[in-house]
């Protein structure tokens, strides 16, 4: 059964903290990255990949193929990183019943509409709004940019 060992929120998707860092902390085998506009195209997407960390599988997917390989397609054992830009993302996944123990915010930067959270953690109210929902389902939304960081509880700043 793939093990999802980290569900992170960062819109930068693959960087030094990822690569440096989490691959490490949590022993992970692979990389799914799930986002409909990065899964659509193939030029970025070979960036990503090719920013991965060697010897780690990285799989690019749309939310809809994202919800097949993690409920249905997948037999066997393995140590996943799960990676989306948006709070969006991984709600709809939660909403397809695909199961996430936790999930961690590392970046989200700042735009049109969005206020500062906390630290590098820009959010629009949409995004506040779909956080309290997941919050509400029972699944801890925490910040943490490196593994040796504190666990701040997003609960409390929404």
């Amino acid at each position: 059964m793939r093990d999802i060992v980290l569900a992170r929120i960062d819109d930068r998707l693959i960087h030094g903290q990822i690569i440096a860092s989490w691959v490490n902390y949590t022993q992970a085998q692979k990389i799914i990255i799930v986002d409909d506009e990065v899964s659509n195209d193939v030029f970025l997407a070979k960036v990503i990949k090719m920013a991965a960390p060697q010897g780690i599988k990285t799989e690019i997917f749309s939310i809809r193929e994202a919800i097949y390989a993690l409920k249905e397609k997948f037999v066997g054992e393995e140590r996943v990183i799960l990676l989306a830009k948006s709070p969006s993302t991984m709600y709809s996944l939660i909403e397809a019943e695909v199961k996430l123990k936790e999930i961690n915010i590392g970046g989200m930067s700042a735009g049109p509409g969005k206020r500062l959270l906390l630290k590098n953690i820009f959010i629009s109210l949409e995004e506040t709004e779909i956080l309290k929902s997941i919050l509400a389902k029972g699944i801890p939304v925490y910040f943490q940019i490196l593994p040796d960081d504190p666990k701040l509880n997003i609960d409390k700043y929404l």
